[in-house]
């Protein structure tokens, strides 16, 4: 865990992203500093750590560097990296509730996240309300009955690209006395940063848009500042301060949930072009949407940015720009599969945010757990993640791959 360094004057988005957790070595002056991939460090004395550092499952400095970034970047007062998105949602979870807890989370969620839900967290004694999100009053009520400790919230969700309140959210979490959560991968710290409206905690899958290439996988938490744990958790916390923060670094270490140096150096790495990506990504993505509108073959597209979008006057407001993921629906199931495997400049896999487009059937490949239930995706859903690619070409995949599903029916 660290907090982010302080910068001199009000320094912008991108010049922090650069700047922050990268000071010149002050050894040998190399302006990217070294990757410590140590997994121990000599001490000054027994009870004496030199700059705080121990072992490889505490502090590193590769690390630090990253969380410190991150944490300006969204605003937070400590930030903590972890070796996976999941790994990063399930120890917060675990230190902020208990046993016989309640969570009250979006329906339309990563179907990872969906399964800690309703499958790993409920045998170990959680429960879990799936809501709409639109509804703050719902919601509200479903922390009063349930005395929730968590709202979780992904704006814009995964995998419809639903937009919701964060204010009103953070409102009604509040109001019963719960903690606003909010997944903010699809949009990243550049396109959105839900500390701003009233969030308590950020987590990240940093494997996508902040690592940005497909070559880390890895998960943050942000919390914000003087963020302490929900009054009358279980056997309460387990530091005396009750900050949130100093609970997850404790449970960090206890359970070894930290990011390899290697992925933390990649991630803080890609903080830097994140917001000439984002700025590419979006533009693109908006232009692939509004192409596809108008496809016969096309019977929903779903994206923030189009003006005919539920969402797009709330994303206006929450949001610098509208991301990189686009989804839409065609006709059927076979028709949906046989589209995905029918691209050639888009890759067929799981994933998003990276410098390569990718696409994917969310049915089967990322929220299978959904089938069959309530909220499930719909059967012809597609969702691509719009890489740095020359948007022209990305067009004409998709156009060549849909053209191809007429003589296929």
């Amino acid at each position: 865990m660290t907090t982010p360094t302080s910068v001199p004057g009000p320094l912008g988005f991108a010049t922090r992203a650069v700047h922050v957790g990268q000071e010149p070595d002050p050894r040998t002056g190399d302006v990217v500093p070294p990757i410590h991939v140590t997994s121990t460090h000599a001490q000054d004395a027994v009870d004496r750590l030199r700059g705080g550092y121990e072992y490889g499952r505490g502090p590193n400095p590769t690390r630090d560097a990253f969380t410190r970034a991150l944490a300006s970047l969204e605003g937070g007062a400590a930030a903590f990296a972890f070796p996976s998105g999941l790994n990063a949602e399930d120890t917060l979870v675990r230190a902020l509730t208990r046993p016989g807890d309640h969570i009250s989370f979006g329906s339309d969620v990563y179907g990872g996240t969906y399964r800690l839900f309703r499958t790993v967290w409920e045998k170990e004694g959680l429960t879990a309300t799936p809501l709409d999100l639109a509804d703050p009053e719902a919601v509200a009520r479903d922390v009063a009955e349930h005395g929730s400790r968590l709202v979780w919230v992904e704006t814009p969700s995964n995998p419809r690209l639903e937009v919701f309140d964060l204010r009103a959210l953070a409102e009604a979490a509040h109001a019963g006395g719960a903690l606003l959560v909010a997944d903010n991968t699809f949009a990243s710290p550049y396109l959105q940063r839900p500390l701003e409206f009233g969030a308590d905690v950020v987590v990240h899958s940093t494997t996508k848009y902040i690592g940005g290439h497909s070559d880390l996988v890895g998960g943050a938490v942000i919390v914000r500042d003087g963020l302490r744990v929900p009054v009358g958790l279980a056997a309460g916390p387990w530091r005396d301060s009750g900050l949130v923060a100093d609970e997850l670094s404790f449970l960090q270490s206890a359970v070894g949930a930290v990011e390899s140096p290697r992925d933390a150096y990649l991630a803080h790495r890609g903080l830097k072009t994140l917001a000439v990506r984002m700025e590419r990504h979006s533009a693109t993505a908006l232009a692939l949407a509004r192409h596809l509108v108008d496809h016969p073959e096309v019977r929903a597209v779903h994206y923030p940015g189009l003006e005919s979008d539920p969402g797009h006057d709330l994303a206006a407001r929450q949001m610098r720009a509208f991301g990189g993921v686009v989804s839409f629906e065609l006709a059927s199931a076979g028709l949906a599969r046989h589209v995905a495997e029918s691209t050639r400049v888009f890759s067929l896999a799981v994933s998003l945010g990276a410098t390569e487009s990718l696409i994917e059937y969310p049915p089967v490949m990322t929220h299978a757990e959904t089938v069959g239930g309530r909220w499930a995706v719909p059967e012809g859903l597609l969702r691509v993640s719009v890489g740095l690619e020359d948007p022209g070409d990305l067009i004409a995949d998709l156009d060549r791959a849909l053209a191809s599903s007429a003589s296929y029916r």
